[in-house]
């Protein structure tokens, strides 16, 4: 009985390098803007989100590949929910371990819709 193992091995390598692409902007996305000034009383506070990227196989691209991810998913969150600022932007998820084991990156902020 002879296997063909090479339908199974061109599926696993696609597969795995589907999980190790950085999350990238849309165009929406790309008109929203980090702050690290509270926003002024003529914009208008839509919530808080929380941008996420996987590292599963990512880890290779390093801490700034993960957290640029990360922002990347935020704004584009941001975008969606009407607005175009982005305030207080932290990354909880960086910490020991992240060094040793490839965690998901994530990235939370306040989003803002500002004239």
């Amino acid at each position: 009985m002879r296997i063909n193992v090479l339908p199974g091995l061109v599926v696993s390598v696609l597969l795995l390098a589907g999980c190790s692409t950085t999350k990238e902007l849309d165009a929406a996305g790309q008109r929203v803007t980090f702050t690290d000034q509270q926003p002024d009383k003529t914009c208008q506070l839509l919530g808080n989100i929380t941008g996420s990227q996987s590292n599963w196989l990512n880890g290779a691209g390093g801490e700034g590949s993960s957290l640029r991810g990360a922002a990347n998913d935020l704004r584009n969150r941001a975008a969606q929910m009407g607005g175009n600022v982005i305030y207080g932007a932290t990354s909880p998820t960086q910490n020991i371990w992240s060094s040793f084991a490839p965690l998901d990156s994530k990235m939370t902020g306040q989003v803002y819709k500002c004239p």
